[in-house]
């Protein structure tokens, strides 16, 4: 394993109520592309958004399961998820 290898895999709350999930090296960096509409496609038009949870992890192939992993659960259970592990929300 490489030092400074870590990613982050996130979930964030767009401003309709719905999730993004992704990964990337910096989180701050990428919160603050969704919100400048240099973000997915997918934030562009529904911003603001913020993140709701993020966790650190070893390598890209790791982030890119894990991610892939939140992607398939259901809205429901990805609601309870960020209950669960997430920051704290505003409502």
């Amino acid at each position: 394993m490489r030092i400074g290898n870590r990613w982050t895999v996130y979930i964030l709350r767009c401003a309709d109520g719905s999730f993004y999930t992704g990964i990337t090296r910096d989180l701050s960096a990428r919160v603050e592309a969704h919100n400048s509409g240099r973000g997915a496609k997918y934030t562009r038009s529904r911003r603001p958004v913020r993140a709701v949870f993020w966790e650190s992890v070893d390598g890209h192939g790791a982030a890119l399961r894990r991610e892939q992993a939140i992607k398939k659960l259901r809205r429901s259970k990805k609601e309870e998820f960020v209950k669960r592990f997430g920051v704290g929300e505003d409502g």
